[in-house]
């Protein structure tokens, strides 16, 4: 039998007449005229091959055949009005499920993690997997496998849903002694040592070994190429928080987003400094799949981090 040649609606008129054992009281039931459902039942007997209610002792008696698909009729129009129900609101403090972000570690530090610290109490069935760019890859992202993936991006698929998170400056980071701090211009900051510090994208990094110029690398050095100046760069790092040790040495300077500057200051003997030098600021996006953008727990995890992320000063 093809289902598509059976008018489904026929079951719940059979659930109804082997319930009422009558056709005018089933006809009553559901609304239809007593020729309707007449009808509707010769239509049955003729799908099943049987006459499916049989006149016996004044009533309309289920025969077995009927008796048997009852059950199975029944699970079949439950599972059916579980379907087309709406779905229900999504509820963070009853929800028991897991969410995946993946951001590098200046967005963990300064977004995910006080985020997360922000729903542990309110939401005790909700937890967090965080993974780094490494970790995921372009096709995880679009099977919606990841929730969201929060970085700068250079490019973007344009099946993506995309939301600006924030915008962030740049600052120098540098040990209170650093010599460039008696004289924070253009051209004491070339003459300086520093770390580079970036992280775009998802998958892995390709390793920075071209000193020609060739291979770009960064917001930070693409302002000072339109300068036609380049840095001295001590240390390649793709780990924000790394800077701060590395900024313990007196002679290095992190050229590093703000936000991620003022975090690693605050906990830390480190100064924050102006750089010298116009930088473009850095443009923070988040992204889903279209595969979970109506999804009501997804829905609801973006509208939060959108509105916390806008209590995180970057001044």
């Amino acid at each position: 039998m093809n289902i598509r040649n059976v008018d489904l609606n026929l079951l719940v008129y059979l659930n109804v007449l082997i319930d009422e054992q009558s056709v005018s009281k089933a006809a009553n039931k559901l609304a239809l005229t007593q020729p309707a459902m007449s009808n509707a039942l010769k239509r049955l007997r003729d799908l099943f091959e049987d006459p499916l209610l049989v006149r016996a002792a004044g009533n309309m008696t289920p025969t077995a055949k009927a008796l048997s698909l009852k059950p199975e009729i029944e699970a079949l129009l439950k599972m059916a009005e579980a379907i087309t129900q709406p779905s229900e609101l999504f509820n963070p403090t009853r929800a028991e499920l897991t969410f995946r972000i993946m951001a590098n570690d200046y967005l963990e530090s300064t977004l995910i993690a006080p985020f997360i610290t922000s729903q542990l109490e309110k939401h005790p069935g909700l937890n967090f997997d965080v993974l780094s760019p490494s970790d995921v890859n372009l096709q995880d992202m679009e099977k919606g496998t990841i929730d969201l993936a929060i970085n700068r991006f250079n490019g973007m698929p344009r099946s993506f849903h995309q939301a600006t998170v924030w915008r962030d400056n740049y600052c120098c980071l540098t040990h209170p002694s650093n010599e460039y701090l008696n004289s924070p211009d253009l051209a004491h900051y070339l003459a300086a040592e520093h770390i580079w510090v970036n992280r775009a994208g998802w998958g892995a990094e390709a390793a920075v070994t071209n000193k020609s110029g060739s291979q770009k690398l960064g917001w930070v050095d693409e302002a000072l190429w339109q300068l036609e100046q380049t840095r001295h760069i001590r240390v390649f790092t793709r780990h924000y928080m790394v800077a701060s040790l590395l900024c313990q040495s007196e002679k290095l300077i992190a050229t590093l987003p703000r936000r991620q500057a003022m975090l690693l200051a605050k906990h830390t003997g480190l100064v924050i400094s102006p750089v010298p030098f116009q930088v473009v600021p850095i443009e923070i996006k988040m992204l889903w799949s279209p595969i979970l953008h109506h999804a009501s727990p997804h829905q609801w995890l973006r509208r939060e981090l959108i509105d916390f992320a806008s209590t995180i000063a970057d001044r």
